[in-house]
């Protein structure tokens, strides 16, 4: 890259996105030069319902290896509002266990999801939702670490406009946004540049995959689809809100097409881009 453009940001994986075994995921992304990682699901299950002696082995893992923990995500807030008992037991319990495991392996972010809608809601369901995300932000701020909602098709939180309107209602200094371009697709949106320009400024995780159709239709490796990567790369290395992109393949094979998603996104950020 020349000496004129921005530098490049670091890269980081989902680990499951490799492989749910982490020595095996840490392995491979270790020779690929990432050096961190964001843990949704291991070989015992999703955090944090995972195997203590597994957890520990991560921990011990990743001080042996140096490297770094950078999100967990345990998969809550996907219920509808309307799923109280479930979205209770999620904000009390689920999210107090991962918030420990989160403590245990040093990470500071916490990735949430933003409620499916359901037909006919009514309106008052969402001060509910900002009454679930304010007590989850409020948890994770006592610790120390901040919440990420991310955006999905079908949910509160599911174009950039959207996602930054429901975090400026609850208005957490420990809540921000977990930007998903792909998962900003199938909406009245254009991810970039107009969903980005919307969620800019909540925005403090950033996941890459890419799709030919819908949000998880058919995904495809970074660059073969319908995402502006090169556009949303060069704003991101231009506006510098975030301290790296966590890719989250989401094609098969696993291994082969996140090495691959590695190596574009690089290509990307190794080109010249005048801000």
């Amino acid at each position: 890259m020349s000496s004129g453009g921005p530098r490049p940001l670091p890269l980081g994986i989902v680990s499951d996105e490799i492989d749910q075994d982490f020595r095996t995921a840490l392995r491979h992304g270790l020779d690929w030069g990432i050096r961190r990682y964001e843990i949704r699901c291991l070989t015992s299950g999703r955090v944090p319902d995972v195997d203590t002696e597994e957890w520990e082995a991560v921990v011990r893992t990743t001080a042996a290896e140096g490297v770094s923990i950078t999100a967990l995500s345990p998969g809550i807030f996907k219920h509808p509002l309307g799923k109280r008992d479930e979205l209770e037991h999620e904000v009390t319990d689920t999210l107090s266990r991962t918030v420990n495991l989160a403590t245990s392996c040093g990470a500071k972010l916490i990735i949430v999801f933003g409620f499916r809608r359901e037909e006919g809601e009514p309106p008052e369901r969402r001060s509910e939702a900002v009454d679930l995300l304010r007590r989850a932000a409020a948890t994770a701020q006592r610790a120390g670490m901040k919440i990420a909602v991310e955006n999905e098709p079908g949910f509160h939180a599911d174009t950039g406009v959207n996602t930054r309107r429901l975090i400026e209602e609850v208005g957490s200094p420990a809540l921000g946004a977990n930007w998903d371009p792909c998962n900003a697709t199938g909406t009245d949106e254009r991810p970039y540049p107009e969903g980005y320009e919307a969620i800019k400024p909540v925005i403090v995780n950033v996941h890459a995959k890419d799709t030919k159709e819908g949000a998880l239709i058919k995904c495809v490796p970074i660059g073969e689809g319908i995402i502006d990567w090169a556009g949303q790369v060069r704003a991101l290395l231009k506006d510098r809100i975030v301290p790296h992109i966590t890719i989250e393949t989401h094609c098969l094979p696993l291994v082969e097409q996140s090495e691959r998603n590695v190596r574009t996104l690089r290509l990307l950020m190794e080109r010249e881009y005048v801000p």
